[in-house]
């Protein structure tokens, strides 16, 4: 659904394109997400599809391009729907699965060994984002629990000595922590806010009809905005409205690096606002 000129994705661009957007806005938006349960409704793909889309919409607004998305190397055991969903063995008979797949017994590795090794992929997705060119390289978290690995592997990029002189300032975002003082129903998991991302994104994946009827329960899905009640609509406005925060964020980073470089500074946000005030 993109035109030409609006490819944004660095991975379906030659060399003379990227040199071009990298040389107008060089800054980078990295997609993190999951495979995960999103309901009976919704394609199991929608983290990353939801940072994906976003990223997009911010390089389209303010520039810069965007990396393919992570949908692999979060925590197998931890924040998982699958693995740690009150209702997970419903998930399992959805999916026709055994619940055990889902055991910490089954992975090779511990939790904390997931986690550090998914720190350290990020890291090494941010220093090739700097080897490339980028002077700010932003985490987009799709998957909510990530926004904490990812800031945590912001923070620790942005302490290395050569990234603050010379490369790149990282940042991680979530949509709807941006976005969680205007709306009361921002954040959830596969209800009405997630779903209705993924009906203006990717309308083609979303089944409302495959639901139960109100005031049944819903397997793995829920949040304050039930739903049967999503939209496309409400989809667009919602990613909107975290587009423009985030793309401030991102464009204030790139023209105002000192101010973010004091310890304990880099992932200061609304710093825009006493410029635009």
């Amino acid at each position: 659904d993109m035109s030409m000129s609006d490819e944004v994705r660095y991975h379906m661009l030659r060399p003379d394109q990227i040199v071009a957007r990298r040389k107008a806005c060089p800054v980078v938006y990295i997609p993190i997400g999951t495979l995960e349960w999103h309901g009976l409704h919704n394609a199991v793909g929608a983290d990353s599809l939801q940072a994906e889309g976003i990223a997009v919409r911010c390089a389209q607004k303010g520039g810069g391009l965007v990396f393919p998305p992570l949908y692999y190397g979060e925590s197998r055991v931890e924040c998982l729907m699958e693995a740690t969903a009150q209702d997970r063995h419903l998930i399992a008979e959805k999916m026709e699965l055994p619940p055990d797949n889902f055991s910490p017994e089954r992975m090779p590795f511990s939790a904390t060994e997931q986690v550090l090794q998914y720190e350290k992929l990020l890291l090494h997705m941010l220093a090739e984002a700097e080897s490339l060119g980028f002077r700010v390289g932003v985490l987009v978290a799709g998957h909510y629990p990530l926004i904490d690995h990812a800031r945590s592997a912001a923070l620790l990029f942005n302490k290395r000595q050569y990234s603050r002189n010379f490369g790149m300032l990282a940042w991680a975002f979530a949509d709807y922590l941006l976005v969680a003082d205007r709306y009361e129903v921002a954040g959830d998991h596969a209800g009405g806010w997630e779903t209705s991302h993924m009906m203006a994104l990717h309308p083609e994946t979303v089944r409302l009809d495959l639901l139960p009827p109100r005031g049944e329960p819903l397997i793995g899905a829920g949040g304050k905005l039930d739903p049967r009640d999503s939209s496309a609509a409400f989809g667009h406005e919602t990613i909107e409205a975290a587009v423009d925060i985030a793309v401030k964020e991102t464009l204030h980073r790139l023209e105002h690096r000192r101010m973010y470089y004091a310890h304990g500074r880099s992932l200061q946000e609304g710093l825009w606002k006493r410029e635009s005030s």
